[in-house]
């Protein structure tokens, strides 16, 4: 996708549209599962739940305009740990997204031919978006916008064929499956439905990612646009095929409903139309996945959260080590769970629910931490904080449902917090292996000193990375929080402390002075104070980023105000820091 030509409404709604929508080929069907024949009400919960976060979203993201979803958010209001746990979780929804798309794309497909092994057809889908990516071929626009017609045809001409089928053939299926006793109380059954019914909103943070290849105004477009087609369709479509289909049918073609409820309504034509539409839809939310997690796992890479060989490129310029650890991730979810879309949808439900309730947290953070950033939209406290209530007993709701898929989910969640947490305490784990080594020394002296030389080696060009801070002439407090920030985030020995002057202009000696006590105090930070002539914007900080060689996430600012001229995301990726 060209970073030169901005994406414009039609085209972001597709692509991320593609992620959310094809949710209507399985949510239905999950829904019913656990709230019977009430399953569209709590789909229409949902979409209330979704236009609460099109404000907490469209605040955020207006605020903070960069790609990276709820991982930019949490790294430009708190610490890099926090944000990134949020990655983490992220990862673990593109993996889960990947392989549950896959999964029902095959299984569609197995309805036109029933002759297909459906987990090894789902490898080889998996591995063809792998070679696509490593290619280089990220997601068309221009394909992604002819999915997603073809979606909503497709939905609408499945609303309005079973809808004449209704009328024609009478409500004699409506009125037993209303009458059908529930397993539960309704009020159970309601809030089991709402808790699995949220899988629908999957991908509504997609938008978020890729925010900066959107032009002006567009990004709060895609929010309305996605509540519509969810809000819509999804109740819609549950609606109609308990008032269409026996309810034990529904239970028999839950990965296939939508086929089978065109076969019952329009014929094979429509089950056929149905099946295709589903492998295009769910084939290109794959391919949404391959390029989303790319994207994350190179700015945490860049961030020194993740390996540094992870930014190893071939020659068309993909970060390939990235896409064949997430093939290879997806493909042991997969087997884990031998491609069934229940524990699949639990991992799924668990880790997206998750980065949306951190997209809220964020929200307050940024209401507290960033109150003079300006922003398009403002969320209130109350739709904040219901929000989250709802996203919070949503996951309450699917961890009761399942436990077992917890521990699904926390085989991955943890080992990636594992690798995460050692690359943020290498200095501390480095160290430790240090101290390990001298009091070998009298066993293995050879090995001893080896050891050593290494290791210092590796910290010496770890903290031989540079940072730098913009001020505008902080006070010692604010300078403080920079020091304090610096030695608990990031592993270097080495600040640039930059302040700028307009012509004739001196800084003040305070500061000189107060840069002066803070070098004394924090021992581990040599800071250089550098005094510049010149007008903070883009054009500087690609020139500084050029002549220090330091990358443009390694350089700080305090949070700006409504005044500020430029937007955050024309700073290539400063960070805020105070």
């Amino acid at each position: 996708m060209s970073h030169d030509k901005k994406l414009n409404q039609l085209e972001a709604t597709a692509i991320c549209g593609n992620d959310i929508s094809s949710s209507c080929l399985y949510v239905s069907a999950l829904a019913i599962g656990y709230a019977g024949q009430y399953a569209w009400v709590a789909l229409l919960v949902v979409g209330v739940v979704l236009y609460l976060f099109r404000r907490i979203y469209g605040e955020v993201v207006g605020a903070l305009p960069l790609n990276g979803g709820a991982y930019n958010v949490l790294l430009n209001t708190t610490s890099k740990r926090n944000a990134a746990v949020a990655a983490c979780l992220t990862i673990l929804s593109y993996m889960a997204t990947a392989v549950i798309s896959a999964s029902e794309a095959m299984h569609y497909l197995h309805t036109l031919w029933h002759g297909l092994p459906i987990i090894p057809a789902t490898i080889l889908l998996l591995g063809f978006f792998l070679l696509l990516t490593v290619l280089g071929i990220s997601e068309s626009a221009v394909v992604a916008v002819a999915i997603f017609v073809l979606h909503l045809f497709s939905l609408t001409l499945l609303v309005g064929v079973t809808g004449w089928y209704l009328i024609t053939h009478g409500a004699d299926t409506l009125l037993a499956n209303w009458h059908m006793p529930l397993k539960t109380s309704l009020t159970t059954a309601l809030f089991l439905g709402f808790s699995a019914a949220m899988l629908g909103i999957s991908g509504f943070e997609s938008s978020a990612n890729f925010v900066e290849e959107q032009a002006r105004g567009v990004f709060q477009k895609t929010l309305r646009n996605m509540w519509v087609v969810v809000t819509v369709f999804n109740p819609l479509l549950a609606f109609l095929a308990i008032a269409a289909l026996p309810l034990v049918e529904v239970g028999q073609h839950t990965e296939t409903l939508l086929s089978h409820l065109g076969n019952t309504t329009g014929g094979p034509w429509l089950a056929t139309l149905i099946s295709v539409d589903a492998v295009a839809v769910l084939s290109g939310a794959v391919l949404t996945s391959f390029v989303g997690v790319s994207g994350l796992m190179k700015r945490m890479t860049l961030d020194r959260i993740l390996p540094q060989f992870f930014l190893k490129e071939n020659k068309r310029g993909s970060n390939y080590l990235i896409l064949v650890t997430f093939f290879l991730l997806c493909l042991s979810v997969l087997l884990i769970t031998n491609g069934q879309l229940g524990p699949l949808a639990g991992v799924y439900t668990i880790s997206f629910l998750s980065v949306m309730a951190f997209f809220a947290i964020g929200n307050f953070l940024l209401k507290s931490k960033r109150p003079k950033l300006p922003r398009p939209v403002y969320a209130g406290i109350l739709t904040v904080s219901l929000a989250l209530l709802g996203v919070l007993t949503a996951l309450y709701g699917n961890i009761r449902i399942r436990p077992d898929y917890l521990v699904v989910f926390l085989q991955y969640f943890i080992p990636a917090m594992l690798i995460v947490s050692a690359m943020l305490n290498r200095t501390a784990i480095f160290n430790l292996v240090l101290l390990a080594a001298e009091s070998f020394a009298k066993h293995s002296p050879r090995v001893s000193v080896l050891t050593q030389l290494n290791i210092r080696r590796q910290l010496r060009d770890l903290h031989r990375q540079e940072f730098v801070f913009f001020t505008k002439g902080d006070n010692v407090s604010n300078l403080n929080k920079v020091m304090a920030y610096v030695v608990e985030n990031e592993s270097t020995n080495r600040l640039k402390i930059v302040t700028l002057l307009k012509e004739g202009e001196v800084y003040p000696e305070d500061l000189l002075t107060d840069i002066q006590v803070l070098d004394r105090a924090y021992e581990q930070i040599e800071v250089d104070f550098v005094t510049l002539d010149g007008h903070f914007g883009p054009e500087l900080i690609d020139r500084l980023s050029r002549e220090w060689n330091i990358p443009k996430n390694f350089m700080f600012i305090g949070s700006p105000g409504d005044r500020f001229p430029y937007q955050i995301s024309e700073l290539g990726g400063v960070r805020l820091i105070i």
